[in-house]
This record gives structure tokens, C-alpha cells and sequence, in this order.
């Protein structure tokens, strides 16, 4: 099993014979500015077999790009109430998954299960398998008490996904801000990789968003998280298009 790094959220994950694409990107939300990494059209990171979506956050989700590099007719999974919303953007191929569901992509199983928004839209992770290899995304989680049961139907892990960014939003239509990360600290990124027993941290949802005073990235989080994790286990500090084996 591969695993590429694509900007902000996005991975990209392959086998000898099936390779999917998980919350990618290219068109940029106006909302956060102009990206603090290189952004790419999601062809240049090779084919896909089907897209997996964490949440319908257009940072995460971006139907125009999906159609353009994969086209209208891909399979496209993601959480049950997004469905109307994916099949209006134009993509034919819509399979809504709630925590529980489970779904054979080639040699890919893609099991849904928990993850928490920050802002109380509806939100879940992804556990890859190929039987041999397992690797979890989690989106733009905050920390919640559900990585145990994670962990127990679905670990141990070669990999995990996690965000690392501790982002305080201020959405004009979320007032009074509450001052408080929508996801997770470098720290809680390291407990939750301990609890998930997992063998590398991969960090994600950092550096292309920082735009003050709509969106706000925490400081120093590298230093932060190579802190935290000590020597427990590796952290796989990825730029856009490079890949690590698993």
C-alpha cells in the first residue's frame, strides 16, 4: 500500500491494482484566501478508482475538480447527508456511508466510522484496508472519545491521517466565535495516534489555511508534535506529491 500526500487534506492511497483519492482538492475557497502551498489539478497524482469524502466543507470537498480529473460517472463516497448536495454538483455516481458501512473498492476495503466536526456538521473517517496494510483518515476531526471503539473495530494501523492544525475559525455566520480549535492540537493528534495504536502519524489539514481573522493555525505545530510524539512512533512529514510505502 502507497500513500500520497495532497494539499491540505487530501491523500491519495494505492495498490498494485486500486488506488482511490481521499477529501482532494484544487479550487481554492475564496473564504480562506489565497493557499499557503502549491495546489496541483488532481490528475497530476495519477487515477483513481473512486473518491472517499470525510465532509462536505468545500476545503475538502471540491465536485468541479473531481469531475474534471476523474469524471461525472467516478464513485464518489461520502457521508449520507451530503448525498443530495454531490449528486446537484454535477457527479452521477453518489453512495452515501454512515458510521458501520463498509465498501469493497477493488482491493480496498473502505469502512466508515466515527469522526466529529468542529462545527456540527456531519463528519466521518475512513479505515483502508488491503488485508495486509491498514490506514485510517480522519478529516478535520476534534478530539472525541470514540478513537477506543476506532481502534477496537478497526486497528492497529500502519498509518494515520490525522489534522494537526488546532484551527480557531471565526465564520461570519458562527457568532460569537468561540475562541476554541475545531480540530485537533498537535498534542491531540499524538494521543489520538497512541490510542489508535498506530505506527506513523501522517499530518494533515496544515499549512495551505492560514488567513486571520477567519481562520487561524495554530503555532509551531511541528515542533509541537515531534514534542508530543517523542519517540513512540514516526511522524511522516509529507509535502504535496511525495509518497511513502506502508
Amino acid at each position: 500500500m502507497e500513500l500520497q500526500k495532497l494539499p491540505w487534506a487530501g491523500i491519495r492511497v494505492s495498490t498494485e491494482a486500486t488506488s482511490v483519492v481521499i477529501d482532494p482538492i484544487y479550487y481554492f475557497p475564496d473564504v480562506f484566501g489565497q493557499s499557503h502551498e502549491p495546489l496541483f489539478p488532481l490528475g497530476e497524482y495519477g487515477p483513481a478508482d473512486a473518491v472517499l469524502i470525510t465532509h462536505e466543507h468545500t476545503d475538502h470537498f471540491d465536485p468541479q475538480a473531481i469531475i474534471e480529473a476523474y469524471g461525472a460517472d467516478i464513485p464518489v463516497y461520502l457521508p449520507q447527508e451530503s448525498v443530495l448536495l454531490a449528486k446537484n454538483s454535477g457527479l452521477n455516481r453518489v453512495i452515501g456511508a454512515s458510521v458501520g458501512d463498509v465498501f469493497q473498492i477493488g482491493t480496498l476495503s473502505a469502512a466508515a466510522t466515527y469522526s466529529i466536526d468542529g462545527v456540527g456538521d456531519t463528519q466521518i473517517a475512513w479505515a483502508l484496508s488491503d488485508g495486509e496494510r491498514r490506514l485510517l483518515h480522519c478529516g478535520d476531526t476534534l478530539w472525541h472519545g470514540y478513537w477506543w471503539k476506532i481502534a477496537a473495530a478497526h486497528g492497529p494501523f500502519d498509518a494515520v491521517c490525522l489534522p494537526v492544525n488546532g484551527a480557531i475559525l471565526e465564520r461570519p455566520d458562527l457568532q460569537p466565535p468561540s475562541g476554541m480549535p475545531i480540530t485537533l492540537l498537535p498534542e491531540q493528534a499524538a494521543a489520538a495516534a497512541h490510542v489508535l495504536g498506530a505506527k506513523r502519524l501522517v499530518p494533515i489539514h496544515h499549512t495551505a489555511i492560514h488567513h486571520p481573522p477567519v481562520y487561524r493555525q495554530t503555532s509551531d505545530w511541528q515542533n509541537r508534535l515531534r514534542a508530543a510524539v517523542d519517540d513512540t512512533m514516526d511522524i511522516a512529514f509529507l509535502n504535496t506529491k511525495e509518497t511513502i510505502t506502508l
